[in-house]
């Protein structure tokens, strides 16, 4: 069983990275996806926060994979909606 879902305001804190194009992405996600998104998918974004910046920036940016299957289709909804 995995652990519960952190309150949307404490992602909102965890989305500020201080680095501007993973805030905007990161928060545009939560605002606009996360709410919609399966259990699961919140999950992963949760998963997701917990990377470290310079990896974050090179999954979007699209010169690495995450290589884990459902963080990858993360990575790609979140590109996708730029």
């Amino acid at each position: 069983m995995e652990a519960p879902l952190p309150s949307q305001e404490r992602l909102r804190w965890q989305c500020r990275r201080g680095m501007l194009e993973l805030d905007v992405l990161l928060e545009e996600f939560l605002r606009l996806v996360y709410p919609g998104a399966t259990e699961q998918q919140q999950h992963d974004f949760v998963r997701l926060l917990e990377q470290p910046d310079p990896l974050l920036l090179e999954w979007f940016m699209g010169k690495s994979s995450p290589g884990d299957p459902a963080l990858e289709k993360l990575v790609g909804i979140i590109r996708r909606r730029t």
